[in-house]
């Protein structure tokens, strides 16, 4: 019996000058879009984003999110960024008398490149996300997805660099990470973006589940400061997902991400 390649994406192999190294984005169309070229789509931006990471069965979650009888997201280009050295590219460079935590020391052989986020967010900025508009039909949303350590990196690019994205999908962040620095940095950067009213409005949905104490207190803390202190043009979400884990919250909390994210339109449509 005669059959042929089941294709669902396309990886792109580009040489990021930023990170003087190759790198690889996994790249899905929407259903109909050589079809429709008078459209443009939202893009969905997946940390962890690597065939073998999160991209295969996020794909099928984004398929499936944006059928017409589910439709808790429009049809979108979903953008997975594979890693190459994840501790590295998502943590910032920590104090110099950090050390890891008690439960982590097993594994400080792995965290030796740590450090080398703000070249990662400019690899974001300067050559992902250039690339994917120059050779795609996107429309203004750019939604940026990270959970554990990528949500880390997502938690720090909303902090730091909130216009690169108007939608950010953050899940058990590990605001753990240098003696919680960031977490404690937050209030002073959302101040800063309190001053700046041009960029729009941005979504921020963050999501937690049942994983212990310091994640969830860290993530709920979290939360509280931007729901004090964001700006105007912030709308945030905030959920407690008690039956899932660190290993089961990315689906059932991205999916209630874009139906938070897109429900306006939903009701815009009919």
């Amino acid at each position: 019996m005669p059959s042929k390649p089941y294709v669902i994406a396309q990886t792109h192999a580009l040489h990021s000058q930023v990170l003087n190294e190759a790198r690889e984005l996994n790249i899905m169309l929407p259903e109909g879009y050589a079809e429709h070229p008078e459209r443009r789509y939202p893009v969905i931006y997946l940390l962890d984003g690597g065939q073998q990471e999160d991209f295969t069965h996020m794909a099928g979650a984004v398929q499936f999110a944006s059928f017409p009888w589910v439709e808790r997201l429009p049809p979108a280009i979903l953008v997975g960024i594979a890693n190459t050295d994840r501790k590295r590219d998502m943590t910032f460079r920590p104090a110099p008398d950090y050390a890891l935590p008690k439960w982590l020391q097993a594994y400080s052989e792995a965290y030796k490149t740590a450090g080398g986020s703000e070249q990662f967010i400019r690899y974001l900025e300067t050559e992902v996300q250039p690339f994917v508009a120059q050779n795609f039909r996107t429309g203004p949303d750019r939604i940026l997805i990270g959970q554990s350590l990528a949500g880390l990196l997502a938690t720090e690019v909303l902090l730091k660099k909130p216009a690169l994205f108007n939608h950010y999908v953050i899940m058990s962040p590990s605001l753990w990470w240098d003696q919680g620095s960031l977490l404690k940095q937050a209030p002073q950067w959302l101040k800063l973006q309190g001053q700046d009213s041009g960029s729009g409005v941005r979504k921020v949905y963050l999501a937690v589940g049942k994983e212990g104490p310091e994640m969830e207190r860290d993530t709920r803390a979290l939360a509280a400061l931007i729901g004090q202190q964001r700006p105007a043009q912030q709308e945030l979400v905030f959920d407690y997902l008690p039956r899932e884990n660190h290993g089961s919250i990315l689906h059932p909390a991205a999916l209630s991400a874009f139906a938070h994210f897109f429900a306006a339109q939903k009701k815009k449509g009919r």
